[in-house]
C-alpha cells in the first residue's frame, strides 16, 4: 500500500518529465548545453531543501518525498521554458506557438514511439529483475540487495547517458550537413571516451566495495552482500555504458525501430531466462539475476557493435539529405513545421544542420 501510495503521488511529474525532454533535445539540437547544466544543477540544489521540507516539516513522510521530486521537475521545467522564451539563442528557432506545430507530429510519432520502446524496455526489465528477487529465499535481505545493486547501476549510469545524449546530437549534426566521416569519428570518440570512463568507475566501485553497503544499511549481512556483488555491478557499467553510446548512435542515425528491436531480443529472450536459470535454478540468488542481466547487455553491445561497423556512413547522409530536401516548407511563417525547424535548426545558426533520418 505504500508503494501504491508513493507512485500516485509520483504522477505529476510525469507530465512534467515528458514536456522537460521535449525542450532539452530542442536546446541540445542547437549545442545549447550550459543553460541545461545550470538549471539541473539549481533545481538538483533547491530539490535536497525541498525533499528534506517536504518529507520532515510537512509530515508527509515518503509522500513528501514523491511530492518533492514532482516539485522539482516542475521547477527545473519552468526555468528552461523561460531561458526559450527569452533568451536570444533561440530568437530565431522558437517564435512562438500555432496550430502549425501539429503538421508534423507523424513525422515525430515514427521517430518517438520506437524510441519510447527502447526506453521502456530497458526500465521493465529492471524493474523486472526487482520483483523477481522477492520470490527468492530471504526475501527481505535479496530485495534490498536487488534495490541497492539497482540504485548504485543508476547513480553510475548518468555518466554514459550524457554521453549519449551527446553522441546522438553530434551523429545526426554531423549526417544533416553531410560529413559522414565526421559521424564516424564522434562515434569513435565517444566509444573510447566511454571504454576509459567505464574501467575507472569500475575501478571505484571495487575499491570502495566493503564500504558502500554501510551508507544504505549498518546491518552486517547487507553489507557483506553489496561488498559480494560490486564487481558484478563494475562490469556491468562496463557493458551498459557501452550499450548506451551505441544506442545513442542508433537514435543519431534515425534507427529507432532496429534499437527497439535490438533491446527486446537482448533483455527478454535472453536477459530475463538468463536470470531466472542463474537465479532460481542455479540457487545463485540476486548474483544470478544481475549476471542474466550483464549477458544481455554483453549480446547487446555485440549486435549493436555489428550494426555500427556496418553501417554505410554515406547512405546514412543521403537518407538525411532526402529527408530535409523532401520536408515541406511551412506555411506559417510565424511558426515553422516542426519536421521543418528541427532539421534545420543549425542552418539557422550558420552552423551545422540536425537530421532526422527514419528508417
Amino acid at each position: 500500500m505504500s508503494a501504491q501510495s508513493f507512485v500516485r503521488w509520483m504522477i505529476p511529474s510525469l507530465f512534467a518529465y515528458g514536456l522537460l525532454q521535449c525542450i532539452l533535445r530542442f536546446l541540445q539540437a542547437q549545442n545549447i548545453v550550459l543553460p541545461i547544466m545550470l538549471s539541473s544543477g539549481l533545481t538538483a540544489l533547491l530539490h535536497l531543501l525541498g525533499c528534506w521540507v517536504f518529507t520532515y516539516k510537512t509530515g508527509l513522510g515518503y509522500k513528501g518525498a514523491a511530492l518533492s521530486v514532482s516539485v522539482s521537475y516542475w521547477f527545473n521545467l519552468l526555468l528552461l521554458l523561460l531561458y526559450v522564451c527569452y533568451s536570444h539563442s533561440c530568437k530565431e528557432t522558437w517564435t512562438g506557438f500555432s496550430r502549425e506545430a501539429f503538421s508534423g507530429l507523424l513525422g515525430f510519432l515514427k521517430l518517438g514511439i520506437p524510441s519510447t520502446f527502447m526506453v521502456c524496455l530497458q526500465n521493465w526489465q529492471f524493474e523486472l529483475l526487482l520483483l523477481l528477487s522477492g520470490f527468492l529465499s530471504n526475501p527481505d535481505l535479496q530485495t534490498s540487495l536487488m534495490s541497492i545493486s539497482q540504485n548504485t547501476s543508476s547513480l553510475v549510469y548518468v555518466i554514459p547517458l550524457g554521453v549519449s545524449a551527446a553522441i546522438s546530437t553530434r551523429v545526426s549534426n554531423e549526417l544533416g550537413s553531410g560529413n559522414p566521416k565526421a559521424a564516424k569519428l564522434a562515434v569513435f570518440v565517444a566509444s573510447s571516451t566511454i571504454v576509459a570512463e567505464g574501467l575507472v568507475v569500475g575501478l571505484v566501485l571495487i575499491s570502495f566495495r566493503k564500504i558502500w553497503g554501510q551508507i544504505y544499511s549498518q546491518e552486517s549481512q547487507v553489507e557483506k552482500a553489496v561488498a559480494s556483488m560490486m564487481p558484478w555491478i563494475a562490469l556491468s557499467h562496463f557493458f551498459d555504458g557501452f550499450q548506451c553510446v551505441l544506442l545513442g548512435t542508433i537514435r543519431g542515425c534515425g534507427r529507432q525501430k532496429i534499437g527497439a528491436l535490438v533491446c527486446l531480443c537482448s533483455y527478454y529472450a535472453v536477459g530475463i531466462p538468463a536470470s531466472i536459470l542463474l537465479g532460481f535454478v542455479l540457487h545463485k540468488g540476486v548474483k544470478g539475476l544481475w549476471i542474466g542481466n550483464i549477458c544481455a547487455i554483453f549480446v547487446q553491445d555485440l549486435v549493436l557493435i555489428i550494426f555500427t561497423i556496418l553501417t554505410d556512413w554515406e547512405k546514412q547522409t543521403t537518407k538525411a539529405n532526402e529527408r530535409m530536401q523532401n520536408d515541406a516548407k511551412p506555411s506559417n511563417t510565424d511558426f515553422p513545421d516542426p519536421s521543418y525547424w528541427i532539421c534545420n535548426i543549425q542552418a539557422y545558426k550558420c552552423s551545422s544542420s540536425v537530421s532526422l533520418s527514419f528508417e
